[in-house]
């Protein structure tokens, strides 16, 4: 091979290299974009399908604890359910039916059938999570029906909201109608937020000490000042009659007794001072 052949060769090395090392662009002349991040292969569940993240439910859940019927067909406690549920608005409240709340409650070995109000529904909360129960009640004897819904806390156990009716001339499904409608009225009256009444209570308490406190401060300044003035005016008396007393050469009686019951204020001062 020539010379010449051996610097074309060269040059041609040279030259492929450049355009290796050189960025592909377009026709436009500007950088071919990066290509896009492959995204993560989603972990399939124990069937083999991928899952979705899950959106969290912020739903407030209100269970349905407990619907007595007296003097009308049992079947009305399951239509009352299937009425709230239809209606409820969904978006915001979850009902938990009676039979899902057996279900959970099973669980617990602390529970026991019965409890409508107070502190045991705290178990409830934490087996269901319902913040709320539902209790309802509806009676009836002939045309003459009524009904008595009640929301109750299950942290506190306090009843939050109730409604009560009567119709003399009714028919059930009527009275049922508002029972339900009652229900949701209480419902959408609700705030967002519960008020904590732990902190409301400690709030009052610690109102109430405080005003105890600043009471019995202001009466011991008072009889501090009570005690300090007798004090000194005690001493003031006292000092006086012994200046007279020392004074004058016939010893005067009252000079003496000055002397005395300025001692006696004296010393009562410094005994309310102390105490």
């Amino acid at each position: 091979m020539n010379r010449l052949s051996l610097v074309a060769l060269a040059a041609c090395s040279v030259l492929g290299g450049v355009a290796n090392a050189s960025p592909v662009r377009p026709a436009s002349g500007h950088p071919a974009p990066a290509p896009a991040p492959a995204l993560a292969p989603v972990a399939p569940d124990s069937t083999g399908v991928s899952s979705r993240p899950q959106v969290a439910d912020t739903r407030h859940i209100i269970g349905l604890l407990d619907v007595r019927v007296d003097g009308i067909p049992d079947e009305v406690k399951d239509n009352f359910q299937h009425r709230l549920e239809e209606q409820l608005d969904s978006k915001q409240y979850r009902l938990a039916d009676r039979a899902y709340m057996r279900q959970m409650l099973q669980r617990s070995t602390k529970w026991t059938d019965g409890c409508l109000i107070g502190t045991c529904l705290v178990e409830l909360r934490k087996q269901t999570g319902a913040e709320m129960v539902l209790l309802a009640a509806l009676t009836g004897v002939g045309t003459s029906i009524g009904y008595v819904v009640t929301l109750v806390r299950t942290d506190t156990g306090r009843v939050v909201a109730q409604d009560s009716d009567h119709c003399d001339v009714c028919r059930v499904s009527e009275v049922m109608d508002r029972a339900t409608l009652a229900t949701l009225e209480l419902l959408n009256k609700l705030p967002d937020q519960l008020p904590d009444e732990a902190a409301e209570q400690s709030a009052t308490v610690d109102a109430a000490v405080g005003k105890v406190r600043g009471q019995l401060v202001a009466h011991d300044q008072h009889t501090t000042r009570l005690g300090l003035a007798l004090t000194v005016i005690g001493v003031a008396v006292a000092t006086t009659g012994l200046t007279i007393y020392a004074v004058e050469s016939d010893r005067p009686t009252y000079a003496a007794a000055t002397a005395v019951g300025g001692a006696a204020l004296a010393i009562g001062g410094i005994t309310i001072f102390a105490f």
